[in-house]
């Protein structure tokens, strides 16, 4: 650590340098600056530079080196775990870095570091193109990309690590690289699946693919029907297209019209059913499941935009999520899901999901720190609730979740559905080898660990 005279210095000039904002704890505005998507998460940096473009994220880099503070980078979303903040370091902040620019004719967009999935898909919804994005528009481009990226499209169109196409980079060192195929190919390796271990990410290039029509099933059944919506859904994803995707979900029925009033409130088992296509094709896959009693219909072409703002969840609630892969979804499992929804804390904003995997995910580059890329279906206990109350009924409940379906786990996990559970986690996260393989590049490109607030993987 610097001494306070030079600290005090150093934090004087990078006040009249960078074109963002600065906020240290003394100064007003520096509250909400620190406030993350997470209620959970009270972490008090010592400085959040409020970055404007490349050039103030490599002063702020060179800033925190000079005094020797550790630094996180917070992109545009969420981060569960509150990776986005520290306790008395350096917060890079990339959220005013929001630029999105489409090249239509070569199919590829470039998205500054701290745009949003609604910032990525709208830009790209007048020109009838897509690529797999989170399941939340309030989803952060950046990191959602460089932990793997699994959305609504995975099926049609591979994980968002199989459509990146360069990275560009601010090192430890506060250096500007570009990684591609091309140029650093072994860090854009380490870039598929490897999180924020290795830089801060200004920008990236992704592939788009054509997408004219989007077209969901949201079928709502009442929670004792739910095993048969469970094994029907499995089936129609088995029997169904790479276009077919979405996922079962037990919730709190919502205050929403399409619920009906004495049904708010209360468990409900959902149905979601997205297609990359028309509403005729996706009424054919969703016949089966149009055939089971429900409470509630919604089916039709929808904007993929605006599927994507369907479950956005508010800021400020207190989250717990995780996740288990699995190596299939047998009628024994679908039992042991369908059960533990039982317990679901209700009313809270928590969720129990299962969603099907397979097709371009399967089918995608087998080279990539991507472990979990054979599982076919992965369960997501995403709590989410108000009351500090229910903290310990509410974390409980998504452990139980875990230890309920791990006789059908893979071992592996995609880091993004996770907050913070240990080493041996991020490891399944990318795989023993790879993390080998990934602590070699961490080495020649953060050799101090600098950028450690992460799924963290530590220099060789």
């Amino acid at each position: 650590m610097a001494s306070p005279s030079k600290a005090g210095a150093a934090l004087s000039a990078l006040r009249e340098d960078l074109a963002g904002d600065v906020f240290a704890p003394d100064d007003p505005g520096y509250d909400e600056a620190r406030t993350v998507f997470n209620a959970m998460i009270d972490r008090r940096p010592a400085v959040i530079a409020q970055c404007l473009n490349e050039d103030d994220v490599v002063r702020a880099v060179h800033f925190a080196r000079d005094v020797d503070l550790p630094v996180a980078v917070r992109g545009g979303g969420h981060s569960v775990a509150g990776m986005a903040l520290n306790d008395g370091g350096l917060v890079v902040d990339l959220r005013h870095m929001r630029a999105v620019t489409i090249d239509p004719a070569a199919e590829a967009v470039r998205v500054a570091g701290g745009a949003t999935m609604s910032d990525l898909d709208r830009a790209c919804q007048p020109h009838g193109l897509a690529t797999t994005g989170g399941r939340a528009s309030t989803t952060g481009v950046g990191g959602f990309v460089l932990g793997g990226g699994s959305g609504w499209l995975d099926r049609w169109c591979g994980l968002a690590v199989d459509n990146l196409l360069g990275v560009e980079l601010v090192t430890a060192d506060g250096e500007r690289v570009y990684a591609s195929a091309d140029d650093h190919p072994d860090l854009f390796w380490a870039l598929h699946g490897g999180g924020g271990n290795f830089g801060i990410a200004t920008a990236l290039t992704l592939k788009l693919h054509a997408l004219p029509e989007f077209s969901i099933a949201l079928l709502l059944y009442l929670p004792e029907l739910g095993p048969e919506v469970t094994r029907t859904f499995r089936d129609v994803i088995a029997a169904g297209p790479d276009e077919a995707s979405g996922g079962v979900l037990y919730i709190t029925g919502p205050p929403e019209e399409f619920v009906p009033p004495h049904l708010v409130g209360t468990l409900l088992c959902g149905a979601l059913l997205t297609y990359a296509g028309g509403e005729s094709d996706l009424r054919k896959t969703a016949e089966p499941l149009l055939a089971l009693p429900h409470v509630t219909e919604i089916v039709g072409t929808m904007p993929y935009a605006d599927v994507q703002c369907m479950i956005d969840d508010p800021p400020g609630m207190r989250n717990y999520w995780s996740a288990e892969y699995l190596t299939g979804a047998p009628d024994d499992f679908v039992d042991a899901f369908c059960a533990r929804a039982e317990a679901l804390p209700v009313p809270t904003g928590t969720q129990h999901v299962l969603f099907p995997l397979g097709g371009a995910i399967a089918d995608g580059p087998r080279e990539f720190p991507v472990p979990y890329r054979d599982a076919q279906w992965v369960v997501h206990p995403f709590g989410i609730w108000e009351d500090p109350a229910d903290d310990e009924r509410c974390v409980q409940w998504v452990r139980d979740v875990r230890a309920d379906v791990r006789p059908w786990s893979t071992g592996a996990v995609y880091l993004n559905f996770i907050g913070d559970e240990g080493a041996d986690r991020v490891v399944a996260g990318v795989g023993t080898e790879n993390t080998r393989r990934l602590s070699e590049v961490k080495r020649r490109y953060d050799p101090d660990n600098v950028f450690r607030f992460n799924h963290n993987i530590r220099p060789a």
